[in-house]
């Protein structure tokens, strides 16, 4: 690896880009030090480029100054350093900006008019959106761990139901995020003031999401699937069989008309070349960069006879919270939907699976033959984390536990079963209650009985005929509802057994209905379909090793010790009391910790996730996100906390959310002073989740 930083062939500075409105924003360049007009790399998140994505930054935006490009690191309005106030998630507000930063970038004398934007997570997110937009310099995108559907595949909603372990902990995360303040060697001596601006303007973004339980036109803004004809740039899209994303990749792929490649490994929330877990990480600056020549530089590179899709097919392995690298192989396949030559839908009748017995029930009107499903509220305690960082307790634990609350249906497979793409399961349902979800999990089973989840998908049943409605369930009545699990990559071995596991409940990852549901399922009317891959040559997908330049030597900054503390607590923990019949899942996210900056900045983070029911009480669900942090120079200090609380009853949820910010601007003696102390208590109404 190259320390492409203290490299005499880049240069680094930073400048502020005007936007029409008067407001800047605050930038990073890092360009070739020739002075010859360049193509230009763009970045645009909240994130701060000046300390908490700084390490990130450094691997990429100075390895791609090496390779002859400038590359372009900037905050977006209201975040870090920048100007101007946020206001919500990929608002007009962000995307006009960013053609504004585009159209900036393109006309500087550095800069050859030819500009591609990448990301990950909120950068993907954005650069597909910028892409939509279609401003003329914009010729390629990257875009990683993103989404093209807002609604349905972001951390709000799955399936038309909420998303309670993400809608809550990532709103209380972006409350806390927003809540930081910009730096005084950037701004200058008002910095509190700007900070206290910025906090009087904060609010957390919960309520906002809540109060949009349908696909209406606040998720249509932002979501490219509305019309993938919007997009001409080229776009390079990526994904990880740990990441929730994944399904985007499989979409744009198959629905782009504009240039399209998509690349799926086995990797978590990460870029692919980090060294996260799970691996193999691969050269994923070298394919990129390939990426951009073709397009940006008219280079013929290859990639445009690379296959559509390539990705990671992962070998049946014991289950694990924490994989460092996944075994597998890599699969190319010319298009997507894959063709008849690489791969073949197998449809199963669900009552060809071995599980439990029909019995004759009395549902509603009229008598049937059904399995029940009631699952305990507690279902869902081992699902993992939502979107993985490669944190050693992340991933789903053995499944047992929860196929014990669940009604499992086993195949046995016979010889080894290779699946690529989307599962679908086609249930005919019934239920007791107008208002219920059902969730399926796809676990691999081995002879040993240790159960690995494979892939999982939900369906609030009130958005069975669309996300943009809400149909209640006619209790007692029949419907065949279709459930699409989340895109995998999976060979199960021979001896081994498909398992489809149906519950009613699935707390954090889903927030329950307010009564508890009696499901009847009729296997003789349900059916798996089942996405084979049959293609057993050598593919011969192959990626360079992972490079990148040296990241910023950034230490980590231990808990101060204290005889007298409490024992530090686990990454994760699940407790049940037995007496009350309450559950708590507890989770420190493990989003960096705290860390000393090479420039002496002292930034702590700390923060938790606690997550509560009790049996038979849906309507005792509990979501609670904790953040405290501090950044700190001799001259300087900021620190700041945040509370966010989420509850419903029947009828609304109620979401409250404090913040306190305190500021010292000075060197030690200097008094620290309180900059804010607010408190949120917010009522939305349920409409249909």
């Amino acid at each position: 690896m190259t320390d492409a930083t203290s490299s005499p062939t880049v240069t680094e500075r930073d400048v502020w880009i005007p936007m029409p409105d008067g407001v800047r924003l605050h930038a990073r360049i890092w360009a070739p030090s020739s002075g010859v007009p360049v193509p230009a790399l763009l970045e645009y998140l909240p994130y701060r480029l000046d300390d908490w994505t700084a390490p990130r930054d450094s691997e990429r935006h100075p390895w791609y100054a090496e390779h002859g490009y400038a590359s372009i690191r900037v905050d977006i309005r209201g975040s870090g350093s920048s100007d101007g106030l946020f206001d919500d998630e990929y608002s007009v507000q962000e995307l006009d900006d960013g053609v504004a930063v585009i159209e900036w970038i393109a006309a500087q004398e550095w800069c050859t008019g030819a500009v591609g934007v990448f990301g990950i997570s909120w950068g993907g997110f954005n650069g597909l959106q910028l892409a939509a937009r279609a401003p003329s310099a914009l010729k390629a995108i990257v875009t990683v761990c993103s989404t093209d559907d807002r609604y349905d595949n972001d951390v709000h909603y799955m399936g038309g139901a909420v998303l309670g372990i993400d809608m809550a902990a990532w709103g209380g995360t972006m409350f806390a995020f927003n809540s930081r303040p910009p730096r005084p060697e950037v701004v200058g001596d008002d910095w509190v003031d700007r900070w206290r601006e910025r906090l009087e303007s904060n609010r957390p973004m919960t309520p906002t999401w809540l109060a949009h339980q349908e696909r209406d036109d606040y998720w249509r803004h932002g979501s490219v699937a509305e019309d993938y004809s919007a997009i001409s740039a080229a776009v390079l899209t990526v994904g990880g069989w740990a990441d929730p994303y994944r399904d985007a990749v499989l979409r744009l792929v198959a629905n782009l008309s504009a240039p399209v490649k998509g690349i799926i490994g086995p990797w978590s929330h990460q870029y692919p070349d980090r060294g996260f877990a799970p691996g193999p990480s691969i050269g994923f600056l070298q394919e990129t960069l390939r990426w951009w020549d073709q397009w940006l530089k008219g280079i013929d590179t290859g990639v445009t006879r690379e296959p559509a899709l390539r990705a990671w097919i992962n070998d049946s392995e014991p289950p694990s919270t924490y994989y460092e690298e996944r075994t597998g192989r890599w699969v190319g396949s010319p298009s997507w939907p894959a063709p008849a030559s690489c791969a073949s839908p197998r449809i199963v009748g669900l009552s060809s699976f071995a599980g439990p017995a029909p019995v004759r029930l009395d549902a509603g009107a009229r008598p049937t033959s059904g399995v029940v499903v009631r699952s305990p509220q507690q279902t869902g305690a081992d699902a993992g984390r939502f979107f993985p960082f490669g944190n050693t307790t992340d991933l789903p634990p053995d499944q047992r536990a929860e196929d014990g609350r669940s009604v499992c249906f086993d195949l046995p497979v016979d010889g080894r079963l290779d699946i690529l793409g989307n599962v679908l399961v086609d249930i005919a349902v019934s239920s007791d209650v107008p208002d219920a979800n059902i969730v399926v999990r796809l676990c691999d089973v081995a002879p040993d009985g240790s159960s690995t989840l494979v892939t999982r998908g939900a369906l609030n049943l009130n958005k069975r005929r669309g996300r943009a409605g809400n149909t209640p369930m006619v209790p007692g009545v029949e419907e065949v509802v279709r459930v699409s699990l989340v895109s995998t990559g999976h060979s199960f071995p021979a001896a081994h057994r498909l398992r489809i596991a149906l519950s009613s409940a699935y707390w954090p990852w889903i927030w329950p209905h307010a009564a508890e549901a009696t499901l009847i399922v009729s296997p003789e009317r349900s059916s798996v379909t089942i996405p084979e891959w049959t293609r057993t040559d050598d593919d011969g997908v192959e990626f360079e090793p992972a490079t990148r330049s040296t990241p910023m030597a950034i230490r980590a900054v231990p808990p101060t010790e204290d005889e007298d503390a409490a024992p530090p607590l686990s990454q994760r923990s699940v407790t049940h009391d037995v007496e009350t019949g309450e559950w708590v899942l507890d989770v420190d996210p493990g989003y960096g910790g705290s860390r000393l900056y090479p420039d002496g900045l002292v930034f702590t983070e700390s923060s938790r996730e606690t997550y509560r029911i009790t049996e038979g009480d849906p309507t005792s669900a509990v979501a609670e996100s904790r953040w405290a942090i501090g950044l700190e120079k001799p001259s300087w200090r900021a620190r700041l906390e945040t509370t966010s609380r989420v509850t419903a009853d029947a009828d609304a949820y109620r979401v409250v959310n404090t913040v306190r910010a305190w500021a010292r601007d000075g060197g030690p003696e200097a008094a620290e002073v309180l900059v804010a102390d607010r408190s949120f208590d917010e009522v939305v109404p349920r409409t249909s989740a």
